[in-house]
């Protein structure tokens, strides 16, 4: 499961022009829409955003496959001592810490990528030092105890019988996108307040005086994923030279999901 939350913050911005001469309420909506087409155009992957979730534990018995079986036979089908009789089991139970672990490890699977685990509540209460993050992603006990079982989603996570991990997700925005947010975004002012600019016209080509002009049109370079802005573009083919719209991801349809309370 990959988190997607949306740019939960406006990203940092160079200005690459004198911005003096704009309204600061003009220049905010200009680096949010900036923020906005970059996040998009570079896969949605960067800026973090802080949540807090009510989780279930992950167990032995979430992993596949699950399979056919029968009790004491090394096919799996000999007869019991009670007839005939097959019965669904994890196959991979007591493998929960992957094919080098001795044990099982306690553990909560998040959305990926977890940039940052801000707290752990277990009956309302704060805990530090008894989990890791491997694979940014699973949160694993590691004082020798279990994550609880069940989490009493009618209650706040400030009270007994609940818990919860608030965690930030995503990736930070590269240094790169300071001067492309700032290129973007002083387009974006020039072309608010009627000014000439750099962003490509919703037309293709223009004749006067028997010479025709080609335009960069504007919705065919965001269809491949650029702006036609040099700095803009360079940041895009770096980050996102494929031009994917979002993260690969996978879905189990049969795998209780986490709980965003109050969302």
């Amino acid at each position: 499961m990959t988190a997607e939350f949306g740019p939960c913050a406006d990203w940092p911005v160079y200005w690459t022009c004198d911005i003096s001469g704009y309204a600061p309420a003009l220049t905010g909506y200009a680096v949010t829409m900036a923020t906005r087409v970059l996040w998009a155009l570079s896969g949605r992957r960067f800026g973090t955003c802080t949540t807090t979730l009510r989780p279930c534990r992950r167990d032995c018995y979430d992993a596949w496959p699950w399979g056919w079986s029968q009790w004491g036979a090394d096919t799996g089908f000999a007869s019991s001592p009670y007839g005939d009789w097959r019965y669904w089991f994890p196959m991979s139970c007591g493998q929960c810490s992957g094919p080098c672990g001795c044990g099982s490890l306690s553990e909560v699977v998040l959305p990926t990528p977890v940039s940052e685990i801000v707290s752990v509540k277990l009956d309302g209460v704060a805990v530090t030092g008894i989990y890791r993050v491997d694979n940014n992603r699973l949160l694993v006990r590691t004082d020798g105890g279990q994550w609880p079982y069940c989490n009493d989603l009618s209650k706040n996570d400030t009270e007994p019988g609940t818990w919860s991990v608030t965690a930030s997700y995503g990736e930070d925005v590269p240094d790169g996108a300071r001067l492309a947010m700032g290129e973007l975004a002083c387009e974006i002012l020039r072309a608010s307040s009627n000014q000439e600019c750099k962003l490509p016209a919703g037309i293709r080509s223009i004749v006067r005086q028997g010479v025709e002009i080609e335009y960069l049109n504007l919705n065919d370079l965001l269809e491949k994923g650029r702006t036609g802005l040099k700095l803009v573009d360079l940041f895009l083919a770096s980050e996102n030279p494929h031009n994917l719209q979002q993260r690969a991801r996978v879905y189990n349809v049969d795998r209780m999901l986490h709980r965003r309370a109050g969302t």
